[in-house]
């Protein structure tokens, strides 16, 4: 292998630069059986300026990926720090500032013990500070990797009739019973959950120290965001699929001009009408 890496100082500098690109794409995807030390020492000593500034540029890769693998160890680390428990639920509720639409929440149950680096979840953080292309993928992953998950909701007519604080606290409940395994402890995102008979600790900021609450928070925004599209085509004058039926310009614009619609929260709308 060694000497077939030395034989990359008679490729072409386009050549290298392709080659690179993939082993990046790659690497940061998965571990590579190539021995990257040995390839990076081999373009940083080649004599062409630009094609030492690629293995610049690959242990740059190399190093914000070890970043990312520290960051997300801490992550997984503070949930196990909560005690010897074989199932940790992690619940994150979306949804409980628009005008319109449901209040939805996640509970997601992960192993904590991994021995791998390759089965960390990386990227995972607060759902909202990720790209919508970036939630919609790791919701993927995440499921995917998840012992079990759960989504639940609670419709805009309860939070009119209930309040929103009962349906925050209700909607994490659901959340968790609805999951295939009983978790032994349950950790929320910013308080504790209210009249509920399963051991339950919380995290102020949550999403941002803990992989299941973070977790929790993208699967549940990915599905609200996903719900919101579709009743955008129903009630098409809101802008929804932009707004997620959160109070924007638009939507408040819209309201005065057309009215509610089904899906409205009214006891939200009390200083727009």
């Amino acid at each position: 292998m060694e000497q077939n890496l030395k034989n990359i100082v008679n490729c072409k500098y386009d050549e290298i630069k392709k080659l690179v690109f993939e082993i990046k794409k790659q690497y940061l995807i998965d571990e590579l059986s190539l021995d990257l030390d040995i390839f990076i020492g081999i373009l940083k000593n080649d004599s062409r300026k630009n094609v030492q500034g690629l293995g610049l540029s690959l242990t740059k890769t190399i190093e914000k990926k070890q970043k990312e693998i520290h960051r997300i160890k801490g992550m997984y680390e503070f949930d196990k720090s909560f005690g010897t428990y074989k199932y940790i639920a992690g619940v994150d509720e979306v949804g409980r500032g628009p005008l319109a639409g449901p209040i939805v929440a996640a509970a997601v149950i992960l192993d904590l013990n991994l021995i791998n680096d390759a089965d960390l979840l990386l990227g995972i953080k607060d759902s909202k500070k990720l790209s919508k292309k970036a939630r919609t993928k790791l919701a993927v992953i995440i499921k995917d990797k998840a012992i079990c998950y759960n989504i639940a909701l609670i419709s805009n007519e309860d939070i009119d009739t209930r309040g929103i604080a009962w349906c925050n606290n209700e909607v994490f409940k659901l959340a968790c019973k609805g999951l295939k395994l009983l978790p032994n402890m349950v950790l929320s995102d910013g308080y504790p959950i209210k009249n509920f008979d399963l051991e339950n600790r919380y995290a102020i900021k949550g999403d941002e120290k803990s992989i299941s609450i973070a977790c929790a928070s993208i699967i549940a925004k990915v599905y609200r965001d996903e719900l919101m599209d579709e009743y955008s085509k129903v009630y098409d004058k809101y802008g929804f699929e932009n707004n997620s039926g959160y109070g924007t310009q638009q939507h408040i614009d819209a309201i005065k001009l057309v009215g509610t619609c089904k899906i409205h929260r009214n006891s939200f709308l009390k200083n727009i009408m």
